[in-house]
């Protein structure tokens, strides 16, 4: 795998035109936002096994609506804004990916986050279950967020990572999104990018509700780091996938794929990767 070897901060901004790297068509990778886990304020006693049947049911649906794969994402609503997670939520966690992955089969990617900023225990869980990428909220610099200041390590992220001989499990990191703002504002998407590439990062993730201001951030992300590999973080929907993914690489997606009663729909899977794969070129 190549790393960035020149530093961001010595590094020229590139002038050409911002394209997308070749390669294959767009990764769509549906979200699966799983209830508060053992260990944390919010979790139901007992409602564990329940909880994993819905999230298998619902990893089965984007698998057979023709997703590429599933992030499966803590949401328990209050969190740590260390790099550091109860033992019992890694349990938890790995009894999911464990399921899941024997219910999808091979061949259907998953990925792992522990929010708010568990990426080491989310690169454990990864790796003992074989599961193919985690999405880090921070790997750079500092955010704030809800839970107070994420700051976040990356050479004590990258030294676990070694010791796991972990370097096969992907690490996409957000760098401008709900997740992760530069501290102060004093560095773009495409500066973010570039720096989370050089201390080891494999992908970058973005977003942003407007969707112009979205595509200005995947530009910024082309002309600065062009060399990354760029997923949208969010606010895809079946209208304006084909526009958000002209010069990104994929997406995590959530909300349009859910019917109303909060489960993943497989017509509405089936839709969004047939309009993404009709669509973009």
């Amino acid at each position: 795998m190549s790393r960035r070897t020149t530093s961001p901060e010595s590094a020229t901004v590139d002038d050409a035109a911002p394209v997308r790297p070749e390669g294959p068509g767009r990764t769509l990778y549906g979200v699966l936002h799983l209830p508060p886990m053992p260990g944390t304020p919010f979790h139901v006693p007992g409602s564990l096994s329940a909880a994993i049947d819905d999230a298998v049911r619902d990893a089965e649906a984007l698998r057979d609506g023709g997703a590429d794969g599933a992030l499966l994402q803590t949401v328990d609503r209050v969190y740590s804004t260390e790099d550091e997670a109860d033992p019992a939520r890694v349990a938890a966690m790995t009894r999911y990916v464990t399921r899941i992955a024997d219910a999808v089969g091979a061949g259907f990617p998953l990925g792992v986050q522990i929010m708010r900023h568990a990426v080491s225990a989310s690169l454990a869980v990864a790796k003992v279950t074989g599961a193919a990428f985690v999405r880090a909220d921070a790997i750079v610099g500092a955010t704030l967020s809800t839970h107070g200041r994420v700051a976040p390590d990356p050479l004590r992220v990258m030294g676990y990572r070694r010791a796991l001989d972990a370097f096969d499990v992907q690490l996409i990191a957000d760098v401008d999104s709900m997740h992760f703002s530069w501290e102060g504002g004093t560095e773009t998407a495409g500066g973010v990018a570039r720096r989370a590439l050089f201390v080891g990062a494999d992908a970058v993730c973005v977003a942003h509700p407007d969707e112009a201001t979205a595509l200005t951030k995947i530009a910024d992300i082309r002309s600065r780091a062009p060399e990354a590999r760029v997923l949208l973080g969010g606010f895809l929907t079946h209208e304006n996938a084909v526009r958000l993914l002209a010069d990104a690489d994929g997406a995590f997606v959530s909300a349009c794929l859910t019917t109303p009663d909060g489960r993943v729909g497989t017509d509405r899977v089936r839709r969004l990767v047939d309009t993404v794969r009709g669509g973009c070129r």
